[in-house]
């Protein structure tokens, strides 16, 4: 199977991707298709992203009850969208194995355009905060007033080497260039399982460290509900709303992940699987951090780790939990990456080659956009509002406006009367809910100044 080639409607080509070779072709890996495990790792790696480091700051706004429902519902969401996105790729006959040609042939160029235009911003966005993200962990960073003590000051005191703009550097060349270097997503399928393996050691940890301090006493009684004992509480807690949103963002993986696979009907399983995965590791991470660090739980859960938990080797378990979600992140950059270097180069050269054959352009894109995210990462203020903003915008048309526009526009006339009311549910859904927090956001970050 391959992805396209490029004939007539070059829009249906997605660029700078290498065609798949039959199984036992000359080229190693590049001949080798995926297996449904491989794209349940791609998957549950691009989904779960920074998202850990969000929830339980969610949870503190929201209340237990009020965030774990949300949870569910929005895998509810993104099973149905991805579902959508899967069953109308190629329904005209011409098999567009891309977003962006779904949306083309739904909605024009026009739609192409825009799609890539929220991914390229949302990826750009969401690498960026990933490494905000390290280079706090690694180099400290200072929050509400408080400074935070990296985990490399922590170790070797204040050396040059370990600066920001030092540890950056050395992890975006020697951990980051040679994951984005790679041509097909497949190809990431180890280091994807290594990150999930990180993201559920993140959350064991988290757990028994909750569990050990609610034996000795030192937690705080979780709130199941929100707190509108203050005036600007319902604003916030639409803030919150967003957060979950981005946590279940995939969607532009989904037709390169599936364009691999053997039998394209493997792919709605792994969807399944992957969502039921991360749901289950979201709603753990967001309530035992919660329940670990209670109101005093910040935007960014991991600077809470470099305090005392009460856990006898609190410091060793603390440093490797942060570490740990940094290799994490680190692992998740390439599959972001993939999405975000095909949408910038359809719109800075709609009409070129899209083979991945051009070397030269492939590479030096890779590098340009990893050296723009870097120099963006030195100087990007805050991840709260950063996770907001996305997830009231971009991210929102992403994973719900667009599939649901998709169905309701219905080109090819195959849309069922319930998949117009469940797109219909979600699109009203996602504008109001959407609406509420960028109004919610304007409102409350003054206050936040």
């Amino acid at each position: 199977m391959k992805l396209s080639s490029p004939a007539k409607g070059g829009d249906a080509v997605a660029p700078l991707l290498p065609e798949l070779r039959a199984v036992g072709g000359s080229d190693g890996d590049g001949g080798r298709e995926a297996s449904v495990p491989g794209a349940v790792f791609n998957l549950a790696t691009t989904i779960i992203g920074a998202g850990i480091m969000s929830l339980p700051a969610a949870v503190r706004v929201l209340g237990v009850v009020p965030a774990l429902f949300l949870v569910v519902a929005a895998a509810f969401l993104a099973d149905a969208s991805a579902e959508f996105l899967l069953r109308y790729a190629g329904s005209g006959g011409a098999a567009p194995f891309s977003y962006a040609a779904t949306m083309g042939q739904a909605f024009g160029r026009a739609g192409s355009l825009a799609l890539h235009v929220c991914v390229g911003v949302t990826t750009a966005g969401t690498l960026t905060v990933y490494l905000v993200i390290i280079g706090d962990v690694l180099s400290g960073s200072q929050s509400e007033g408080v400074a935070h003590v990296g985990v490399l000051q922590e170790w070797f005191g204040e050396r040059w080497w370990n600066a920001r703009a030092v540890a950056l550097l050395f992890t975006a060349v020697f951990i980051i260039l040679p994951l984005v270097l790679l041509r097909r997503v497949d190809s990431l399928r180890f280091t994807s399982a290594i990150s999930v393996l990180l993201a559920v050691v993140f959350m064991c940890i988290s757990t028994g460290m909750a569990l050990y301090a609610i034996f000795q006493g030192a937690t705080e009684t979780p709130r199941l509900l929100p707190d509108f004992g203050h005036m600007s509480s319902i604003f916030e807690v639409f803030t919150a709303v967003p957060i979950i949103v981005v946590a279940f963002t995939f969607h532009f993986n989904v037709h390169p992940i599936r364009a691999e696979l053997s039998k394209t009907s493997d792919m709605m399983v792994a969807v399944r699987i992957s969502i039921l995965l991360c749901s289950v590791i979201y709603a753990a991470i967001g309530f035992f951090g919660y329940l670990l660090f209670g109101e005093s739980t910040m935007a960014d859960v991991l600077s809470n780790f470099d305090r005392d938990t009460g856990s006898p080797i609190g410091s060793l378990l603390n440093d490797a939990v942060r570490l740990s979600y940094v290799l994490h992140l680190a692992l998740v950059f390439p599959l972001l990456f993939f999405s975000l270097r095909i949408s910038i180069d359809e719109l800075l050269l709609p009409q070129g080659s899209h083979h991945a054959s051009e070397t030269c352009r492939f590479v030096l894109l890779t590098v340009l956009l990893l050296g723009f995210i870097y120099a963006a990462s030195i100087l990007f203020p805050s991840i709260w509002t950063l996770f907001q903003f996305f997830g009231s915008t971009t991210v929102v048309c992403i994973s719900l406006i667009f599939p649901a526009a998709i169905v309701l526009r219905d080109v090819e006339g195959i849309s069922k009367r319930r998949d117009k009311v469940v797109a219909s549910v979600m699109l009203a859904l996602a504008v109001v809910t959407s609406s509420i927090a960028i109004g919610s956001n304007i409102v409350s970050h003054p206050s936040r100044q």
